[in-house]
Order: structure tokens, then C-alpha cells, then sequence
């Protein structure tokens, strides 16, 4: 049914185009409508789509509307079958009872629990899952040239299972660090170093911040990922047969005999010092059952095209996740988390500026790419398609300007550009918010590596300079603490029913902060140079093409 709509509003898209170019603005001003943004947010974060969880019928509905508001702006269609690019995904999900994990030493074989002792993920690749074999410890399992740091020095893991503590070495620069200990990142390293297995084990570090015993509210969650046009699930290795997450209790007994013990291992931590691996004695075997099932779920995509014959062939992206997660496992009435904070605000925000781009008399030179992403809450699906599938030469991507979760309940007086400080978009940035009466801040936790934790991360890692914008934690109002009200909201609200159209939502701050962000897309779009990657940045070296 959305195929059809959709095919239809691509074909009058000139027709609502003429409509909407009759109410132009005279100038450049940005003057975005409150009614509009408020209408917007109200229906995504609406019952009646029930969550927007990816695949949804809920998601599908949210889609369709925002495709024909892109219509509704004269946007041309810029996916694969008009506004639409459906992306293919593989969903899987644990049979609970079907986990076993046995270590077998010196003729004794102990059996550990699940999920009391170790957690299994479901598997991507089979719907039957084994792998058994000896063992290397190899510290946190990552190899960084540009940090000096290799764990696989002087080690064969070769047909073996690796055995990884959780995170990263305390003296890694927090965004770099979240990169290279990313579990794609140590898998790879896993796999090119010849690994079959990996078990991964807490950390007393780890246990402060997010303790085993927190984990076990989500073993029933799916795991999920995009399929190639093979239809393989992408970003997952077929050399890896399976693995687990231990508890620290249990992984003690897999570091008995061994030329150390864990709490050896643990000291080292405690000191600030990084522990060299060495072989595991005995052998695991570790075996489980997943099922498997296809969903499609669709980004839409619309282009405002630019005014110069050159340059509009350059393209400024602006990106918003349009999905949640569906409904809560509750026994509460309330069972639906609707995300109106997360992300139905920053979908708003990017339509109104989408809407204030179209009307305007003057275009900007280069064009303008709007895309609504789905797939965000299982782990940057959506964007990581379209940036690898893109329907414009990703090259011709100049920046990335991501809207997620803007915090819309306080006048506030900056803005937050998390990445900023990796290219020249800074410059850039501070420069628009300051046409918008707005200061930048730098980012406030370092140490959370933002930058590495929503979608414009999938334009990043192909090369595209991006920033990842929020309204900052400076209020107007010196009654307003922003940082308590942010803090508040994440205990209260985040991924939680309560993320509904009945928080005290203050359409003033909307309206700046879609001001603020049509602003950065118009100096962006008209700047003489693109963006470019601050010289010697760990991210522009990584990743530029």
C-alpha cells in the first residue's frame, strides 16, 4: 500500500510544488511555524502508530507521512522507488532454552548457567550456532597503530577462541577509544588475526557503569541487521561459529591454571596498567539456537536542489531517525513508547526545515538532502544502509547535519554541535547559530563519545564531515537548569512510555532550534569551499575517501 501511495505523490509532487512556492518567503529569513512542528510531533508520537518500532505497521505509517510532506515541499524524490528506500533486514531472536556453555580441564567438565553466568546474543549468520575449541586471553582485544597498542602482539589465536576483557585502556582518547572498541572493531580483529570464537568478560570498570545484573532485562531483545544484495546480514563475520558474555564469577574458573588469574588480570586494571595476553588452559564449547525472519523497513528521501549549475551537484545532508521501539513490556495500561522526544522532535525539526527551504525565494547554491532514516534504535541500521547504498555519489556528500532526540522543554541559549571539533565545520556551525542569537558550546561529556552514537556516525564512517546537534544545557531563563532537565528526562523518560506528547514541550525552543538548524544548512549550502576533515583528525585520516 505505501508503494503505490508513494508512486502517486512523487507524480503531483509539482502540483503541491506550485501550491507551496505561492506562499514564498520575500527573503532569506528563517521564521519557522510552531503550529506545524507542534502538528508534526503530535502524530508521529501518536498511539496509533504504537511506537514506530522498526518494521512496524506503526514505522510504515510515519513514513508515508513524512514522504508527502516532502512532496507537499516540492522535494523531488531521491530513493529508490520515489521517496522510498526499503532496506531488507534480518531479525533474530535467542531460543532461550537452547544456550549451553561448557569448559572441560584436566578431564573435569563444568556446565555454566544462563543467563545467570553468561549471556548469549542470537546469532545473524545460522539458526544453529556452535564453536569449540582452546583458548587466548587477549586483554581487551584491539589493535590501534595509531594509539601503539596491538593485544594480538606475539600471540596465535589461530583456530582458537579469543577471550577479551570488556572496553578499552583507560588512557584512550574517549572518542578514538569508543571506535576501536566497538564490538564490529574487535571483531575484526578477531577474525584477522584467525580467531573462531570470542567470549567477552566484565570488568570491575564495567560493573560501575553497567552491571551484569542490568543485562538480564534485555536477553529476549533481537538482534538485527541490514542485508546485502546477496542476502547476507552485513557487518558480521561467518568465521566467528558463536561466543558469550561472562559474569565475573564465572570467568574465573576459565583463567584457573593459567599463568595468571583473573583477579591478576583485574589488578593490572586497577593500576592503569594494560595486561599482555597469554593461552587459556582447557577447552569450551558453546552452542545455541536462534530463529530468524526478514522485515523490510523504509528511509525516505527527498532533494531540494540547489541554485548553481556546479554546485548542486553537492549535496548537504540532513538526517533524523524516524523509528522507536515499539511497545514496552509492561503490565502497565501504557504499554506503548511513543519517542515523541525520541525522535518524533527531530523529525519535526528537519520537516519545518525542509518546509522553509522550499519556500524560500533565493535557493542555496548546493542542494540539500533530506533523509529520515529507520532502523536507529537497533543500532544505526537505516543510516548505515543508505550511507553504503546512497541514492546521490556519497562522495558528492559534503557534510552530515543529524537531528536525534532534541531535548525541546526549556528556551535554551546554545546549541551543542557533537563532532564539530573534528573538521571545519565548526567554523561553520558556530557561525550559522550565531545568526540565530545562539552561542555554541563545546560538548559537555567528552567521555560519553557522543560522536560515535547516532546516526550521522554511518556518514562519518564514509568519509562525510558531520556534526550531531542538540539544543545545549544554557537556559534563557535563569530559573532553568539544563543539565538537571536533560538528566531528568534520561531517568525518567528515556525509552519509556512517559516519552509521550504530554511532557511540558516549549514550542519557543522548537522554533529556535529549527532557526538554528536551517541556518547551519544555508551557510553550509553556500559557503565557497566544502567542509573539510581537520588536518591530522583520527577520523578524516580513517575514513575520508
Amino acid at each position: 500500500m505505501i508503494k503505490k501511495l508513494l508512486i502517486g505523490s512523487a507524480m503531483t509532487a509539482m502540483t503541491f510544488a506550485a501550491t507551496a512556492h505561492n506562499h514564498a518567503s520575500t527573503d532569506n529569513a528563517f521564521n519557522p511555524d510552531t503550529q506545524r512542528i507542534k502538528s508534526h510531533l503530535f502524530f508521529l508520537a501518536d498511539d496509533l502508530l504504537e511506537g514506530r518500532d522498526t518494521g512496524s505497521r506503526g514505522h510504515e505509517i510515519a513514513a508515508l507521512y513524512i514522504a508527502t510532506e516532502f512532496a507537499k515541499y516540492g522535494l523531488k524524490p531521491a530513493g529508490t522507488d520515489g521517496y522510498i528506500q526499503n532496506v531488507s533486514f534480518r531479525k533474530a531472536n535467542l531460543v532461550q532454552e537452547s544456550p549451553q556453555f561448557s569448559f572441560t580441564q584436566n578431564g573435569e567438565t563444568v556446565e555454566f548457567d544462563y543467563p545467570k553466568e553468561y549471556l548469549a546474543s542470537p546469532s545473524l549468520l545460522s539458526t544453529e550456532a556452535n564453536v569449540k575449541g582452546e583458548m587466548v586471553f587477549v586483554g581487551y582485544g584491539i589493535v590501534a597503530d595509531e594509539l601503539s597498542h596491538n593485544d594480538y602482539k606475539d600471540l596465535d589465536v589461530e583456530g582458537k577462541i579469543v577471550v577479551a576483557l570488556a572496553g578499552k585502556p583507560s588512557d584512550f582518547p574517549s572518542e578514538e577509544g569508543a571506535h576501536f572498541a566497538s564490538g564490529y572493531q574487535k571483531q575484526k580483529y578477531a577474525v584477522d588475526h584467525g580467531a573462531i570464537g570470542m567470549i567477552t568478560i566484565t570488568t570491575p570498570k564495567n560493573e560501575k557503569v553497567r552491571p551484569y545484573q542490568s543485562r538480564l532485562n534485555y536477553i529476549h531483545t533481537p538482534r538485527m541487521a541490514w542485508l546485502d544484495d546477496s542476502g547476507e546480514p552485513a557487518n558480521s563475520f561467518s568465521q566467528l561459529k558463536g561466543g558469550a558474555y561472562m559474569s565475573e564469577g564465572a570467568a574465573r574458573k576459565l583463567f584457573e591454571g593459567a599463568e595468571k588469574s583473573l583477579d591478576d588480570v583485574y589488578a593490572h586494571l586497577e593500576a592503569d596498567k594494560v595486561p599482555q595476553g597469554f593461552a587459556l588452559n582447557g577447552v569450551v564449547d558453546i552452542s545455541k539456537k536462534s530463529v530468524h525472519d526478514t522485515i523490510t523497513s523504509p528511509n525516505v528521501v527527498g532533494v531540494l536542489e540547489g541554485s548553481d549549475p556546479e554546485l548542486k551537484n553537492e549535496y548537504v545532508v540532513f538526517s533524523a531517525h524516524s523509528d522507536h521501539i515499539g511497545f514496552a513490556k509492561t503490565v502497565k495500561k501504557d504499554n506503548i513508547n511513543n519517542g515523541a522526544m525520541d525522535n518524533a522532535s527531530g523529525t519535526s525539526v528537519m520537516l519545518e526545515t525542509a518546509r522553509l527551504f522550499s519556500e524560500m525565494k533565493e535557493k542555496p547554491k548546493r542542494s540539500i538532502l533530506f533523509v529520515s532514516v529507520t532502523g536507529e534504535e537497533k543500532g544505526l541500521l537505516g543510516a548505515d544502509y543508505f550511507a553504503r547504498n546512497p541514492t546521490v555519489p556519497v562522495t558528492s556528500m559534503v557534510a552530515n547535519v543529524n537531528l536525534d532526540m532534541p531535548i525541546l522543554t526549556y528556551e535554551f541559549a546554545d546549541v551543542i554541535a557533537f563532532g564539530a571539533n573534528h573538521s571545519d565545520l565548526q567554523e561553520s556551525v558556530e557561525k550559522a547559530a550565531a545568526n540565530a542569537d545562539i552561542e555554541l558550546s563545546p560538548d559537555p561529556w567528552p567521555e560519553q563519545a557522543l560522536f560515535t552514537r547516532s546516526d550521522h556516525y554511518a556518514f562519518v564512517k564514509q568519509g562525510v564531515p558531520s556534526v550531531f546537534m542538540v539544543p545545549g544545557l544554557k537556559s534563557k531563563d535563569p530559573n532553568v537548569d539544563g543539565s538537571k532537565v536533560f538528566g531528568q528526562f534520561l531517568s525518567t523518560h528515556y525509552h519509556k512510555p512517559s516519552d509521550d506528547i504530554n511532557q511540558p514541550f516549549n514550542w519557543n525552543a522548537a522554533e529556535t532550534f529549527t532557526k538554528v538548524n536551517a541556518q547551519i544548512g544555508w551557510t553550509l549550502a553556500n559557503q565557497k569551499n566544502k567542509p573539510k576533515w581537520n588536518e591530522g583528525d583520527f577520523f578524516g585520516n580513517t575514513f575520508s575517501k
